[in-house]
């Protein structure tokens, strides 16, 4: 597969949808939805709370929640929330640093990414049979079923597991039976495995090779874990073998990392989307690139906020993105964790950004288009948003 002709598609389709948002979501141009939301936002720079809109007779209101839309950023070992970590601590044995579900949630207050990963890898120990996969997968899908979600583009972290004597085989099959199951709940999705980056580049050619056998099961290949200090330039010879084996290409990048790691995902890895990415208006002229070639950027707003990316949700570049004309969806990232599933991160949004309905219907729209499905099922599910905006 050519990651330069996939990315065209993605593209194509991209610039397509902001301009079909507009003219579907009923709710005034975009110049005005802009200046609209930069008034709101300066007339209440003081105020402690979000800004809110007064209503409007003339716009049909949308239902943002249920709103059809895809996830594309989102870690499956991330929605381990803390019940079922001490559910599966007893089926499986496993000791665990906290005594009860409330000193756990207590825990999750993040200085960095760093310190959210130390919880993070330490709760997945639970994680030990195919069955337990299998649950966590299940889990997550019917709870993003209630969030409009028709289709979902996984990430887990095969090396997270293997690394304590997890079959490779055992996570991929738990998690794909899951996938699978979920087709009849009315959720497709796709299965990307992502590389450690505070690994070895040797460590990660090595879960390409055990992932090989399971080639059918597996749609693309990612990058995550800690970002300083471990640039994509890193992984240039595992990504390459990723490619010629077919498998789509995404990385995390500029996150914590400068904008010069979203140009290497894409330049060296050949990346066909940036997972958060928010740090590229500190470079214009990668703005520039992204908005003219619709590079896609899968953005998360609350795991933003929970891991001091932006010290508030008002502060989130996420508005700032639009207007520039970039092509970003709105994700969950780690759900258990960062306090909201993919509908909150869009209400969320939605109030502290003054986001109008058309700006919502973009990012639902960009979610599809953005994604690894062929181009018959984006057309079957944009025209399901069109649906839903359309009056009763």
């Amino acid at each position: 597969m050519s990651t330069s002709r996939s990315r065209s598609r993605i593209a194509a389709t991209c610039s397509r949808t902001a301009g079909l948002s507009r003219a579907t979501a009923r709710s005034g141009s975009a110049a005005t939805a802009r200046c609209s939301r930069q008034a709101i936002l300066a007339s209440s720079a003081a105020e402690p709370t979000p800004p809110t809109h007064a209503p409007d007779p003339r716009v049909i209101p949308i239902d943002w929640i249920t709103l059809p839309k895809a996830e594309l950023h989102l870690h499956i070992e991330g929605t381990l929330e803390p019940e079922s970590m001490f559910e599966l601590a007893r089926r499986n044995g496993v000791r665990l640093p906290y005594p009860d579900v409330e000193s756990v949630r207590r825990a999750y207050v993040f200085g960095d990414l760093q310190s959210f990963l130390d919880i993070y890898y330490a709760a997945c120990a639970v994680l030990v049979q195919e069955r337990d996969f299998y649950e966590l997968t299940l889990a997550y899908l019917r709870r993003a079923l209630l969030d409009g979600v028709r289709h979902a583009e996984i990430f887990f972290d095969p090396q997270t597991h293997t690394a304590r004597g997890i079959d490779f085989a055992t996570v991929v099959t738990g998690i794909s039976r899951a996938l699978a199951d979920g087709r009849e709940l009315g959720i497709s999705s796709r299965l990307i495995m992502c590389f450690l980056r505070d690994l070895p580049a040797v460590e990660a050619m090595a879960a390409l090779e055990q992932a090989l056998p399971h080639r059918e099961l597996i749609t693309g290949v990612g990058l995550d874990s800690a970002e300083l200090g471990n640039p994509p330039a890193k992984f240039e010879q595992v990504f390459a073998r990723a490619v010629e084996h077919g498998f789509h290409v995404v990385a995390h990048a500029g996150e914590e990392g400068p904008p010069d790691y979203i140009r290497q995902a894409l330049d060296v890895l050949g990346a066909e989307r940036i997972d958060h990415g928010v740090r590229c208006l500190e470079d214009p002229q990668l703005v520039e690139r992204l908005a003219t070639e619709q590079i896609p950027l899968t953005v998360c707003p609350l795991s933003n906020v929970k891991l001091r990316v932006v010290d508030r949700l008002e502060h989130h570049p996420l508005a700032q993105m639009l207007d520039s004309g970039l092509c970003v969806t709105v994700n969950s990232d780690d759900p258990a964790y960062f306090g909201g599933y993919v509908g909150e991160n869009f209400a969320a949004v939605r109030r502290a950004l003054a986001l109008g309905d058309a700006e919502l219907v973009r990012l639902a729209r960009n979610s599809f288009t953005a994604s690894f499905l062929d181009e018959a099922a984006k057309a079957r599910h944009l025209a399901e948003i069109d649906a839903h905006i359309q009056p009763a």
